[in-house]
């Protein structure tokens, strides 16, 4: 064979396999898309019915089986609230020290490791020892201050990855011309560095928070109760979306459907309306910003 025709064979089979993997990588994304869809417009089909004023807005009623589930989105806010508070400012500070203070070695190395190894613990693990420390130790009890911390826990390692990777992605040169100019490390990361990575640090840290929002096993130990009013302080357990809509999908005696989709619904509403927000303000602010 000569050397042109092993050349044309060369680029037939490459462009083979390219075409092999646009058709591999195009279905996973059909199937993926095909699923999310499925599952969102089952839950809207099934929970819009009962998404009226009163169910937003009215207390439960006959062991759950009727009323609304005001408290239980009244304890998602709160504890989502708390969660942000305890969490933002730790996971930014610590995303921010390790992207612009800390020395390149072992030890941070280690450090990078060990938060993402803490992203993919499982959750119930989080909720054991949120009840060993905030519940048990620090005697909160069962409660919204209890809950929030452990989700702020959960939360933490998106957070400061979120702001590490937000951090990374400004250019040096940014921070080499402050410094040139006379500007101190501090006032370089204060006014220069943050403003450029804002919108990646707001977008990770809201998705985060999405995801703690809609967390169950955490706060089956920690926060949530099957039944309670609107708490009068932090140290009182929640009611909480999500661990409504387990209790009420698991429990012996079966609640009336349309309040299960309806919690379903309304759960998923609102982390898909966070995270469409975040997604639109990231990109209006990328359109802002040129280097």
């Amino acid at each position: 064979m000569s050397t042109s025709a092993m050349k044309k064979s060369r680029v037939k089979r490459a462009r083979a396999f390219e075409t092999t993997a646009k058709i591999i990588t195009g279905a996973c994304l059909l199937f993926a898309v095909v699923a999310t869809i499925g599952v969102i417009g089952a839950i809207v089909y099934r929970g819009a019915p009962s998404i009226t004023a009163e169910f937003l807005s009215a207390m439960p009623k006959s062991n759950m089986r009727a009323g609304g589930i005001w408290p239980a989105i009244y304890g998602t806010l709160a504890l989502t609230f708390g969660t942000a508070l305890f969490a933002l400012p730790l996971g930014v500070g610590a995303g921010i020290y390790l992207s612009e203070y800390a020395k390149r070695g072992l030890r941070t190395r280690i450090v990078r490791l060990s938060i993402a190894n803490m992203a993919g613990v499982p959750s119930i693990v989080y909720g054991l020892f949120g009840l060993a420390l905030f519940v048990i130790v620090a005697h909160f009890g069962k409660s919204l201050i209890a809950g929030s911390l452990t989700l702020a826990c959960l939360t933490l390692p998106v957070v400061i990855s979120a702001t590490e990777e937000a951090l990374r992605q400004v250019p040096q040169d940014l921070r080499q011309a402050s410094l040139a100019l006379g500007a101190t490390k501090l006032r370089t990361v204060a006014r220069v560095v943050l403003p450029a990575a804002a919108p990646g640090i707001v977008t990770g840290s809201i998705l985060g928070l999405s995801r703690a929002a809609g967390e169950t096993a955490p706060i089956i130990l920690t926060a949530a109760a099957f039944y309670a009013p609107l708490p009068n302080s932090p140290f009182e357990p929640v009611m909480a979306l999500p661990y409504h809509l387990y209790i009420m999908a698991t429990q012996a005696v079966k609640p009336a459907p349309h309040i299960v989709w309806g919690t379903a619904l309304v759960l998923v509403a609102g982390v898909t309306i966070a995270g469409v927000l975040a997604a639109a303000w990231r990109s209006r602010q990328r359109s802002k910003i040129r280097w």
